[in-house]
């Protein structure tokens, strides 16, 4: 027992530990501080350095990012090039999440300036012998210095070069005939441009794998792309007839958190989540096949046509109607007592995660952070808005903080509004004629002790019953016979 007390402790030290190594390493390494970004940066300009070329990017996630520039950062000052990095761990989190910066920024931690294409050929081969230990995140869209490197490249601006386009000012590059263009994450060599390492007889294309991917499946567009994985609409040929389906994507060291899990644990935890609400008869989308390449671990389910309830409330140019509020509320609470029912908590009940099918009724997607209400998960996990302040600070459980976001929910279907529960507003001053019983439902799924919640299979016979009442009040008289 002593031994376990020792270790969690430990555990629950490391990221302090790990952040005050990382400053101790900027302080001595990169003095120089830019107030206006995230970044800080070895040394300022100097005579020969250049405004535009080849820059070295290097990978890698919170907990190797002070060993890697522990190892790298003597190097890069001893030969006198510029480099930058982030200036803290959590930086370090926002860049790999792909979400506060842009998807492009996506592992690239430690950026190196070469002076030259000599100097980016031999500081390339020095810091791949020095990091190729470690794993970190893919950087998207650059190009990868050997196939299990963590340093990639790109060709890019230095320094501060813009332009404007449609009113924003946009990065830029100069041509070799003087010409500024935008400087796009997406491309990394200009055509006018020649790679310094194919140029020296290296050719680096990865070797071609068979990827399930494509023998079996046809990605047709993007849904979403961020650090931890992206989510594509694809057509699934392994079924006669083919049919559309959703391609999960977990990507092994992406967004790794202190927890220890990445995309990847992600998705495969999701995938047990699916399959195990859907064998106790809970209508989620269902699992059409699962596979891992590279480390990477996909999913192919069930494409739920219609689009998310977020969407459709931007579009709603007036607010629903109370029957509508109530029909969307009997769903989310049906969802959620049957889930409670089966063991489970969803820990994630907000609109983007919830679409509205043909039928206009809700079909729930996205169990990534869904936990077993008999071994809760410790872990921060959820949106704000949709979380009660006892849950940012880690003292709520999983079954209570999923009424709240019923109770959230409602809020903002009756009302238009996000409930705020440092300023709480009683809902019936933002709508006229809510039934009353309907605001003693929300007002107690709100409470800030989560003990005094009701419970989901409560709330949705309530719901059913205001419902009723509501019909039967519109409904038209009968006609009385000839």
């Amino acid at each position: 027992m002593r031994d376990q007390t020792a270790s969690s402790t430990d555990r629950c030290s490391l990221p302090q530990r790990l952040q005050r190594r990382w400053n101790d390493l900027c302080a001595e390494y990169l003095p120089v501080i830019d107030n206006d970004s995230i970044w800080r940066y070895s040394r300022t300009s100097a005579e020969g350095d250049l405004e535009q070329g080849w820059k070295l990017h290097v990978s890698a996630t919170i907990f190797n990012a002070p060993h890697i520039l522990d190892r790298i950062a003597p190097v890069l000052v001893e030969c006198g090039v510029q480099f930058k990095a982030a200036r803290s761990l959590d930086d370090v989190l926002s860049l790999n999440s792909g979400l506060l910066k842009a998807y492009s920024q996506v592992g690239k931690i430690i950026t190196v300036y070469p002076r030259n294409d000599d100097e980016t050929i031999r500081l390339a081969e020095c810091l791949h012998n020095l990091t190729y230990r470690f794993r970190g995140p893919l950087v998207p869209f650059d190009l990868r210095f050997r196939v299990t490197s963590n340093v990639y490249y790109r060709y890019g601006a230095f320094t501060k070069m813009e332009l404007e386009q449609n009113g924003m000012h946009v990065q830029c590059v100069m041509t070799p005939r003087g010409e500024l263009v935008p400087d796009l994450r997406e491309n990394p060599k200009p055509d006018w441009v020649a790679d310094p390492f194919r140029a020296n007889g290296r050719d680096l294309k990865l070797p071609e794998q068979k990827s399930p991917i494509s023998s079996s499946y046809r990605v047709m567009r993007a849904l979403v792309q961020r650090g931890k994985g992206g989510v594509y609409q694809a057509i699934d040929f392994q079924s006669t007839p083919p049919r559309l389906c959703l391609l999960k994507e977990g990507r092994r060291h992406g967004e790794l958190n202190w927890d220890g899990r990445d995309g990847a644990w992600r998705v495969r935890h999701e995938q047990r989540v699916l399959s195990r609400l859907s064998r106790c008869g809970i209508k989620v989308p269902r699992v059409y096949a699962r596979f891992e390449m590279d480390g990477n671990f996909y999913l192919a389910m069930e494409y739920i046509s219609g689009e998310s309830l977020y969407n459709f409330l931007q579009r709603q140019k007036r607010r629903l109607p109370m029957r509508k509020v109530l029909s969307f509320g009997i769903d989310i609470a049906t969802l959620l007592a049957q889930m409670h029912g089966a063991g489970w908590a969803w820990r994630d009940c907000k609109p983007s995660n919830l679409i509205v099918s043909g039928n206009g009724h809700l079909v729930p997607v996205d169990f990534e952070g869904a936990e077993r209400t008999c071994r809760p998960d410790l872990s921060l996990w959820g949106t704000p808005g949709f979380m009660p302040r006892a849950s940012r600070a880690k003292t709520a459980g999983g079954l209570t903080d999923d009424l709240y976001a019923l109770g959230s929910l409602l809020f903002l279907l009756i009302s238009g509004q996000m409930f705020d529960d440092t300023r709480p507003t009683p809902i019936g001053s933002l709508r006229r004629n809510v039934p009353v019983e309907l605001r003693l439902v929300v007002e107690s799924l709100l409470v800030a002790k989560p003990e005094r919640r009701p419970r989901a299979a409560r709330v949705q016979l309530e719901l059913t019953s205001i419902l009723s009442r509501c019909l039967r009040r519109v409904s038209p008289l009968p006609v009385p016979a000839a």
